[in-house]
């Protein structure tokens, strides 16, 4: 799973996995454009020094995806930088949970619009670039929430079976200009998000997945490495469970 002279973006770089992401491809050998908000600036500047001291080069492009016209400049500086863009990842997401009763139009709506429009947004601006390039490699994250839903998470689960939705349809598209479009859905990983969740409620969640154990965002990143990679390239139109076989059956 060689990336030498690669171009690689992923969005929401400086997340639990996107930063992993960003740092398994320099150490693949691709060079990595680092994004996140503007509000987060200078940890994208050390994630890119990190990705540096690998002996890849960074570039660091702050947006927000879930306008449409920052995706655009966003993919479009990603691909100016370097004259291509061979990765996209499509990783940038929030979650603003709450029971369906009490979600208030505003958190529905800022979940649909970073982790379904934003991956639009991105996706779109990446079909023209790859397209007209004909070469180029797609991942969406979604999630095994968007797949079998979550108490609390109805806005998340909506958008993330969107995005799985959006990759089909994206692959269909894409595969004759050979642009590879796949997704993953993480289940139980090991985040900060995660290690908040009270003891007896992971007890009950380690339960119901047959490896028993969370995940690490390491082994999310190797997934994605896989997908990106070339070791891939008859593979288009897939979601990959990350979920230690959770959703086996």
């Amino acid at each position: 799973m060689d990336l030498t002279g690669k171009v690689a973006l992923v969005t929401g770089s400086t997340g639990d996995l996107g930063k992993r992401m960003v740092l398994r491809m320099a150490r693949a050998g691709a060079d990595v454009v680092v994004h996140d908000l503007p509000q987060v600036e200078e940890r994208a500047k050390l994630l890119a020094a990190e990705a540096q001291a690998l002996g890849r080069e960074a570039l660091v492009v702050l947006a927000n995806v879930a306008d449409a016209q920052e995706a655009e400049r966003l993919l479009g500086e990603a691909a100016a930088w370097k004259g291509k863009l061979d990765i996209l990842v499509n990783n940038a997401g929030i979650t603003r949970d709450d029971l369906l009763f009490r979600m208030t139009d505003e958190q529905w709506q800022e979940v649909i619009d970073v982790n379904l429009s934003g991956v639009f947004y991105c996706l779109r601006a990446a079909a023209r670039i790859m397209g007209k390039q004909q070469f180029g490699s797609i991942v969406n994250v979604s999630s095994v929430s968007g797949m079998m839903g979550n108490r609390g998470q109805c806005n998340y689960a909506a958008a993330k079976a969107g995005v799985i939705g959006l990759t089909m349809s994206a692959a269909r598209e894409l595969a004759s200009r050979g642009v590879r479009v796949n997704a993953i859905a993480p289940g139980f990983i090991e985040s900060a998000m995660t290690d908040k969740i009270p003891d007896n409620l992971k007890l009950m969640m380690l339960a119901m997945i047959p490896l028993q154990r969370r995940g690490t965002p390491e082994e999310v990143a190797e997934a994605v490495l896989f997908l990106a990679s070339d070791a891939s390239a008859y593979v288009t139109g897939q979601v990959l469970r990350i979920d230690g076989g959770l959703m086996m059956g």
